[in-house]
């Protein structure tokens, strides 16, 4: 899976601390905490016809992952939702868009590890790009990484930080493989998610995730349990192994760059009959029910 550039983002408005500059004059100080450290949280929303979907929910985790990171100041979100809404207004952009936020700690002084080096903060950086899902339909191939994810002893995984080199390093052991992306386990062994992405299993009708305890808490996933139990679809969360993973009936992955997304190898196995499964075609038809349904309005 290789991501493709829109010739519409070529002339792209970057928002930084409220300046909108062209993709190619926009700044960020080489003081900057999120350059010195990968000091900084982020989200990703989409844009479905002017309306952001799960935005508070999305705000909510970028507030609580800055407050777990002591930031010493946190934008509002009316704040954040009114950058947002100048930067998609000054790229003239409705729909079939993904927004980045990042927010960093701010500027040092001078470079090093002590946040009261930062003496000017936060930063806020809004990149909205014109980006479909950015996954086929028709199934990923998927293997599992050498590379696994940290338990809460040694980084809370609810902290939404920019730290992304485990993933990094997961998706070139998958690239050099030969798959889409990477499967990714905790420290015992049992299923954390992807590179990028929460993982889902089928088995005789009943939908399963793993937990959070090295993962992110989700913003689709929590949706598609939801949906699970809003239409008496039977689901549990709790550990899952890699057997559990190749005797699956269906298997799909879920995230706001990929929504609901199919997955029918992994490990040089074929899931299920090896094509989408009628689990996932059914929670992608009520997910995108639901995107239409609700979303939170940004634009008139």
């Amino acid at each position: 899976m290789l991501q493709t550039f829109d010739d519409r983002n070529r002339a792209l408005i970057v928002n930084v601390n409220g300046v909108l500059s062209t993709r190619t004059e926009a700044r960020v100080s080489p003081f900057d905490s999120a350059v010195q450290g990968g000091d900084a949280v982020w989200e990703g929303l989409r844009l479905y016809d002017g309306r952001i979907f799960r935005l508070v929910e999305h705000l909510n985790r970028l507030h609580h992952s800055a407050q777990a990171l002591a930031f010493a100041s946190i934008p509002s979100h009316d704040d954040i939702i009114r950058e947002i809404r100048r930067t998609l207004d000054a790229n003239r952009m409705r729909d079939g868009v993904h927004i980045r936020l990042t927010l960093t700690r701010g500027e040092k002084i001078t470079s090093g590890m002590d946040p009261r080096l930062n003496q000017a903060g936060p930063t806020l950086i809004v990149l909205a790009e014109w980006k479909a899902p950015v996954y086929g339909t028709t199934g990923l191939t998927l293997m599992t990484s050498a590379v696994r994810r940290s338990p809460p002893d040694c980084l809370d995984p609810r902290i939404h930080h920019n730290n992304l080199l485990p993933s990094i390093l997961a998706k070139i052991q998958a690239t050099a493989a030969g798959a889409d992306d990477a499967l990714m386990l905790d420290l015992q062994g049992f299923v954390a998610e992807t590179n990028a992405t929460h993982v889902f299993l089928v088995s005789n009708g009943v939908v399963q995730t793993g937990t959070t305890r090295a993962c992110p808490e989700g913003i689709t996933r929590q949706t598609v349990l939801d949906l699970c139990a809003t239409h008496g679809i039977p689901h549990t969360v709790g550990d899952l192994s890699l057997t559990d993973v190749y005797r699956a009936d269906e298997m799909f992955c879920t995230g706001t760059m990929g929504e609901l997304a199919a997955v029918t190898r992994v490990d040089g196995r074929t899931i299920g009959t090896g094509a989408v499964g009628p689990m996932t075609r059914r929670l992608t038809d009520l997910f995108r029910a639901e995107v239409a349904r609700s979303g939170f309005p940004v634009l008139d």
